[in-house]
């Protein structure tokens, strides 16, 4: 059995509270959290002592009030390992905070759930074409790509989203000015390292996407929440608000999540105060691909004459979360900039984007946004029928031209977040509107993905479910 290993913050020699009882608290928290699971083996005292520096008898007292609490239990030459039938002694130890403090869904990351946010159609991936791809890539590989990736990008990779950028979004750009990253908080971090800096202040919509509010007080910098209304971020209140903000962040094609567009006069007005402030905008278009009222719109990126706009995509949504793969596309003046940022972080497994890159080069990439652009709107369909079927008196739909997720308004006063807790304890997924919010106040309302709802019965059966929690 491998030993486990928690993740311990430092220890603080100069606190009030003991060194042993320091360490006592860390694998409590690590028990609590799961990290550590009944039956882990722990590291040996011999071998504790030797990591983290300090003498025997501390971390034999850590470990003697742990056993005389029944957290650990010694099993000879097996090691020490978290007592096997801990479940039911931590749940009478550790208090369990209320369902409605914490605004955000606990639940498994490796579990999808129904309604779960952010997953793209997965049963109507072509597994069968991207594992022919991806065996054929390992099948070719070479010794130098083996070493280590290039740090901007695989150069067919940047060629081909250059050119898929082009015909899809109208946005005119080299390869050189596309930067692949692991994903948008890759993406963010990037942006910030390279152009911002801390105490720094940005426009950020409210309600919006909460890690991006996160990302920004991580880096010391003020998230500014804007409004939201039906035409997108209300750009004359964050001009009165923060006219000297150096960045704005938004989803312009879907808001999110509202799914609301930018409006065109509300597009200039943004370009304009970032040329004239010398501000950034950064576009981050999540899902714009997946509009069905009409074709999807241009991105705003294509409408920067001052190289202002820096563009974030990603293949999350299109391809599929696991992938944890974006790209960012950089005003032109500002390659240099990003190159030297870039190093910073690590790149994205050179594999991986050969296959994406195959895929794209091959056709299988247009002709899977053209096929999940019509699944979705029949999906969508079906999953707003068979909820109102189910939840009719109950709730109001927002309608929306495009996305991935429904908008449930709540009646009756219900708590968005009490009743998003109640759905994750009995196997559903939703998010509360509130929590997206900057001050986690606001109109209650569900976000609920509906990719992965394939009929209108399957919807009614779901929809039922969240009427007995109601």
């Amino acid at each position: 059995m491998p030993t486990v290993k928690a993740d311990f913050s430092p220890i603080d020699p100069a606190a009030e509270k003991p060194i042993y009882k320091q360490i006592y608290d860390r694998f409590i928290d690590a028990i609590a959290g799961g990290v550590l699971k009944p039956g882990d083996r722990i590291p040996s005292a011999r071998a504790l002592t030797k990591e983290l520096g300090l003498a025997r008898g501390t971390i034999d007292a850590a470990y003697s009030l742990l056993s005389a609490e029944g957290y650990i239990v010694a099993r000879g030459q097996a090691g020490t390992i978290v007592t096997p039938d801990l479940k039911l002694q931590l749940q009478s130890r550790r208090s369990v905070p209320p369902a409605t403090t914490d605004p955000r869904p606990s639940y498994r990351p490796d579990t999808i759930l129904p309604f779960q946010m952010g997953l793209p159609a997965l049963d109507a991936f072509p597994r069968k074409i991207w594992a022919r791809l991806g065996a054929r890539c390992a099948r070719t590989m070479q010794p130098a790509d083996m070493a280590h990736p290039p740090i901007f990008g695989l150069p067919g990779l940047r060629k081909e989203i250059a050119a898929y950028l082009l015909m899809s979004r109208g946005i005119e750009c080299s390869p050189s000015q596309i930067f692949v990253t692991s994903g948008y908080r890759h993406t963010m971090q990037l942006i910030c390292q390279a152009l911002l800096k801390a105490g720094d202040r940005v426009w950020v919509e409210d309600p919006g996407y909460p890690p991006t509010r996160d990302l920004l007080e991580h880096l010391h910098m003020e998230a500014v929440p804007v409004p939201v209304d039906e035409e997108g971020m209300s750009i004359s209140y964050a001009m009165r608000l923060a006219p000297s903000a150096q960045a704005a962040v938004v989803t312009p094609a879907h808001q999110s999540p509202l799914c609301v567009t930018l409006s065109l006069p509300r597009r200039l007005a943004l370009l304009e105060w970032a040329g004239q402030n010398e501000a950034w905008i950064v576009e981050d278009d999540y899902d714009g691909e997946y509009r069905y009222v009409s074709r999807p719109l241009p991105a705003l990126k294509s409408l920067d004459r001052d190289g202002r706009v820096l563009y974030a995509g990603t293949f999350s949504k299109v391809l599929f979360p696991a992938l944890r793969l974006g790209y960012l596309v950089v005003p032109e003046a500002q390659i240099e900039r990003f190159e030297q940022a870039s190093p910073t972080f690590a790149s994205t497994p050179q594999l991986t984007q050969a296959i994406v890159t195959a895929f794209i080069t091959e056709g299988h990439f247009a002709r899977h946004i053209q096929r999940m652009r019509k699944l979705y709107a029949e999906r969508r369909r079906a999953t707003t029928n068979g909820l109102m079927a189910a939840l009719g008196e109950h709730i109001q739909i927002d309608p929306k031209p495009g996305g991935m997720h429904l908008i449930l308004r709540l009646r009756d006063q219900v708590d968005d977040r009490a009743l998003v807790a109640g759905m994750i304890r009995h196997g559903l997924y939703g998010e509360a509107l509130t929590a997206w919010t900057a001050t986690g106040h606001g109109p209650s309302a569900l976000l609920l993905n509906f990719t992965n709802i394939q009929s209108h019965d399957e919807a009614e059966g779901l929809g039922r479910r969240i009427r007995a929690l109601l």
